[in-house]
């Protein structure tokens, strides 16, 4: 007659696979998104109206003016110029926004998640070799 530990055995060892086959390399490839990720700094800068858009000027980081228009029609009346604070990527300052960046770590999670999954069944699996 077999017993739990007996059917559960396969279970684990199919579970470790599942979790850790997709699990590391999804790390991984987190890993490598996050080092290609460009910085955002802060800057200063201020807004004006140009054409009927919003743009933003601002000094970078090597003290270079910019001066990039926005996908926003500017309000009717026009916009009062005045500062604000200006995010952009350091790599591709046209990249800009007045909001901070937020990234996606859709990857990360999904990678610690099935790697999680795989470490809890390999330790399962060597609680009931030991039993």
């Amino acid at each position: 007659m077999t017993g739990p530990v007996d059917f559960l055995g396969p279970i684990l060892e199919m579970m470790t696979w599942v979790g850790f086959v997709p699990g590391v390399p999804l790390l991984v490839w987190a890993w490598i998104i996050a080092r290609r990720r460009c910085t955002w700094v802060t800057a200063d800068g201020e807004r004006f109206a140009a054409g009927g858009y919003l743009g933003l000027q601002w000094m970078d980081q090597d003290q270079e003016e910019r001066k990039v228009l926005l996908d926003v029609a500017a309000t009717e009346g026009g916009v009062d110029s005045g500062p604000v604070v200006v995010h952009y990527d350091a790599c591709h300052p046209s990249r800009c926004s007045l909001e901070p960046p937020r990234f996606d770590h859709t990857v990360l999670i999904l990678g610690w998640i099935l790697t999680g999954i795989g470490i809890v069944n390999t330790l399962g699996g060597l609680v009931l070799v030991a039993l």
